[in-house]
């Protein structure tokens, strides 16, 4: 099932969720399994579809000691059914009160994210962050000011970068392997609706629902489960073009050696608010979004180079000529990558890359895909967005993290808080 037909089923919605049938045993406390102090505690920051899944393959040198969702009765239903033993809140301020918590995973909607995850560096937890990471740009600068304030360790959820498969694929594209490089092409992932401009109804808002929180930076609307579908819309996300762009786009990056930096220069290849667009960066090459979703690498991309062509996506590539390939896996255990990362859970597996974050807590090293890798790669997925809501021509500068000359476009580098959920000033 792909994502998009995964969350048209209703996961994403906080009202319905779908719980894991399973929590691996070692989540649980149990004898003859490493007691709490050898073990690193770790809290959930909401506990939808992607955090069950995600909880399921929490390694075990972590232990799950707390829950919190502002959907209080989701996250007591998925205690109930992991068969857990430890408090649940609604309020995630509390769960960063308790000292017996080390770190935290953030797995709510993007809109939810980055506000959490600044009060978890500020109470000193580090933080398993899912992605994509923010959603407008601003904001990713003052998550990553924060993490490097507060010496927090951040993994941004981008597990390809955990993947030897992709690894290898992106030094062969990095180091010249391809040779010159002449194109790179990318999937047109689609953009977010604007929201109706008719008031949708209200409805009854469920039991045990904090529908303030729920919308976070949003603006105020009364409550109707439509806007649980939350990844449709604009006030909440920026489509596929964040969600699967953030991956495909994190292994352009990646591969371009790129990932303290970004494009210099975007424009519309065609018009509308689902249009192909090209970015190119100061050293010339140029990445287009031209593909058909679905149609191509939905985690990667594909490189093009006077030497052949590279195909990469998750924990796969191929190439043309075939010899490329060929010789690039005998760089790996194939067989190894296959068992760690192929299983029932491929699409959205993900305990390699926590193993590396709960490493990273122990060394205090930077994660395979620290907050500023996460912050690159999805600004390059809004700057796509922008680049289709204004229609022309723009040029960027990614050390300001500004347009230049372009005020219309700056305006959306930024977007309004609702009062409350306004960025710690100085964080």
């Amino acid at each position: 099932m792909q994502r998009r037909q995964f969350l048209k089923a209703g996961v994403a919605g906080a009202g319905a969720i779908g719980l894991p049938t399973w929590v691996p045993r070692h989540v649980l406390s149990a004898p003859g399994r490493p007691g709490a102090n050898d073990r690193i505690s770790v809290a959930a920051i909401g506990v939808g579809g992607r955090a069950a899944l995600l909880l399921q393959q929490l390694p075990p040198d972590a232990q799950l000691v707390a829950l919190c969702d502002c959907n209080l009765p989701r996250a007591e239903a998925f205690k109930a059914k992991a068969k857990l033993d430890c408090p649940v809140y609604q309020d995630y301020r509390k769960v960063l009160d308790r000292k017996d918590v080390d770190a935290v995973i953030v797995a709510t909607g993007e809109f939810q994210r980055v506000l959490p995850c600044i009060h978890a560096c500020q109470a000193g937890k580090d933080i398993y962050a899912e992605k994509p990471l923010t959603l407008y740009i601003q904001e990713g600068r003052a998550l990553v000011d924060a993490v490097r304030r507060h010496q927090r360790v951040l993994q941004v959820g981008s597990q390809q970068r955990s993947m030897a498969m992709n690894r290898i694929a992106c030094e062969l594209v990095r180091g010249g392997g391809l040779g010159k490089l002449l194109s790179v092409q990318a999937i047109n992932y689609s953009g977010p609706q604007e929201s109706p401009p008719q008031p949708i109804a209200e409805q009854p808002l469920p039991a045990g629902l904090d529908w303030s929180v729920w919308l976070n930076q949003a603006a105020n609307r009364p409550f109707n489960p439509q806007w649980m579908s939350w990844m449709r819309w604009r006030d909440f996300s920026g489509g596929q073009m964040t969600n699967w762009g953030a991956h495909g786009v994190d292994q352009i990056q990646w591969a371009l050696g790129m990932d303290g930096t970004g494009p210099v220069e975007m424009w519309p290849l065609t018009p509308g608010p689902n249009g192909q667009v090209a970015i190119k960066y100061a050293n010339g090459v140029e990445v287009h979004f031209v593909i058909q979703e679905n149609r191509g690498p939905m985690g990667g991309a594909i490189f093009i180079g006077e030497k052949g062509k590279l195909e990469i996506n998750r924990n796969k590539f191929s190439s043309n000529p075939p010899e490329i390939a060929v010789e690039l896996l005998k760089k790996v255990d194939v067989g190894e990558e296959e068992r760690k990362w192929s299983d029932k859970l491929a699409l959205w597996q993900a305990r390699w890359h926590m193993q590396d974050w709960l490493d990273c807590i122990r060394t205090r090293k930077l994660p395979a895909a620290d907050v500023e890798i996460g912050h690159r790669s999805v600004t390059i997925c809004h700057l796509a967005n922008i680049t289709r809501a204004v229609g022309r021509r723009l040029r960027w500068d990614p050390t300001k993290e500004q347009f230049a000359g372009d005020e219309e476009a700056n305006r959306l580098v930024d977007r309004p808080r609702r009062k409350g959920y306004e960025l710690p000033q100085g964080s």
